[in-house]
């Protein structure tokens, strides 16, 4: 009864190796996207403001966004993103500005330089299901008009697809979109953020000739 168990027990761990395995020696091709969020207001001061969005790629490997795995955890074959990943943050950025009511330009504008050190998804591995978990990781500066670093901040998105059995591209792209979604809603959610990008909208007080003549001197 013992031997039948353990062959049982041995049935079942070969099973699910292959399964989760798939086809994990052909590359993966997957489309990644964004959602914009939902219910945002525009913000009065936005309308005076000018913002441009500068997104630079530091990733040391540029040419994935992640690995199939086989059974026993091993990497196998790259996951490659069919859309630049560099340009697809820049737009997620652009288009939550736009809806705040921010306009997009480089005329005298706000910078935004976004620098993208994580995308990334990586397989955890289970015995009878595993977890798709991907990070994405951008290092955000805002500079005024005038060049001065009115913000800085690491921003870290997190997204998971959980329970699942093959370790695809498609249950990648999942976590990876989740995990930009993330990183946007955290940039978008900082109160000191967005106060960074109102600070152009905010006039400087200026005395009257008048007033400037009541002065001490």
């Amino acid at each position: 009864m013992k031997k039948i168990i353990q062959i049982s027990s041995l049935a079942f761990s070969l099973m699910a190796v292959m399964v989760f395995s798939g086809c994990a020696t052909t590359q993966a091709h997957i489309p990644l996207s964004y959602n914009a969020q939902t219910g945002v207001s525009k913000l009065t001061e936005a309308q005076t403001v000018m913002a441009n969005v500068v997104v630079s790629d530091q990733r040391a490997d540029k040419t994935s966004v992640g690995a199939k795995k086989n059974g026993y955890g091993m990497e196998m074959a790259s996951i490659i993103a069919t859309n630049d990943v560099a340009e697809l943050v820049k737009s997620a950025i652009v288009t939550e500005l736009a809806d705040r009511g921010f306009n997009i330009g480089t005329n005298n504008a706000a910078s935004i330089i976004a620098e993208l050190n994580t995308f990334r998804n990586d397989f955890k591995i289970g015995f009878w299901s595993g977890d798709a978990v991907a990070q994405v990781i951008i290092n955000v500066t805002v500079k005024s008009q005038t060049g001065e670093i009115v913000y800085s901040k690491l921003i870290s998105g997190q997204g998971e697809n959980p329970h699942i059995q093959i370790a695809s591209g498609e249950n990648a792209e999942v976590a990876l979109d989740a995990a930009l979604k993330d990183a946007m809603d955290k940039m978008f959610g900082d109160k000191a953020f967005i106060e960074a990008l109102l600070k152009p909208a905010k006039p400087l007080v200026t005395l009257s000739s008048t007033e400037a003549k009541g002065l001490p001197q």
